[in-house]
């Protein structure tokens, strides 16, 4: 059998389009301290941060024990609104099949990484049928922020693949340097929440249809 390979996905604004969830609950939570909400592109701009730190970025005026309101207030609208609505956080094009092909391969193993918590990834796998797909499960609850290389270094020493037969897919700058700093490769997206131009990548991909043949490319087949 070949050597294992790991594949390490970032969820929100790669696999999930949940932008329109995020931003709801964020305005639900900035109402809640009667504060103004932040333009939609200053929200997504903190998508895979945790939500401490995303709120030290948002709120950098407010005191600590405001933003732990908000941080408490978000995560209760966030899990009131995937309650209240099932079709909120699709699935990009493309994702799915992609993710079929490569768990159908006996040497490639697959994990995420995400600014989520346990609770909140939890809900994502099961809503899309994705329990039990990934070999590895990084939350923010267990771990430094991203670009803090904790979560990759953790799921490699589970899965027991090395760096360089490792790659992260994200749409994120925060993914990108905490794939750096893990020192495994690393492919963008182009229809995330950053830029595609911020991301220096090893490889971009503008659709999951390209995503096997970058994985094979980066780190062999």
């Amino acid at each position: 059998m070949p050597d294992l390979r790991l594949v390490i996905f970032d969820v929100d604004g790669t696999l999930v389009d949940s932008q329109a969830e995020i931003f709801a609950a964020m305005t639900l939570a900035f109402q809640s301290e009667g504060l103004d909400v932040p333009a939609r592109d200053t929200v997504l701009s903190i998508v895979g941060l945790s939500l401490d730190e995303a709120f030290a970025v948002l709120c950098s005026k407010t005191d600590k024990a405001q933003r732990d309101r908000l941080v408490k207030a978000y995560k209760g609208a966030f899990m009131q609104l995937r309650t209240e609505n099932q079709e909120m956080g699709p699935l990009f094009p493309g994702a799915m099949d992609a993710l079929d092909v490569l768990r159908a391969q006996d040497h490639t193993l697959l994990a995420v990484a995400t600014g989520k918590s346990r609770r909140g990834l939890d809900k994502v796998l099961e809503r899309h049928g994705l329990t039990g797909v990934f070999h590895s499960e990084q939350v923010a609850d267990h771990h430094p922020s991203k670009p803090n290389p904790s979560m990759i270094l953790t799921a490699l020493n589970e899965t027991g693949v090395a760096p360089g037969r490792s790659v992260m897919l994200g749409d994120t700058t925060f993914d990108m340097d905490m794939a750096r700093g893990a020192g495994i490769k690393k492919i963008g997206v182009t229809w995330g929440y950053h830029a595609a131009e911020t991301l220096r990548p090893d490889a971009m991909i503008d659709d999951f249809t390209a995503l096997p043949g970058a994985v094979d490319e980066l780190i062999g087949a």
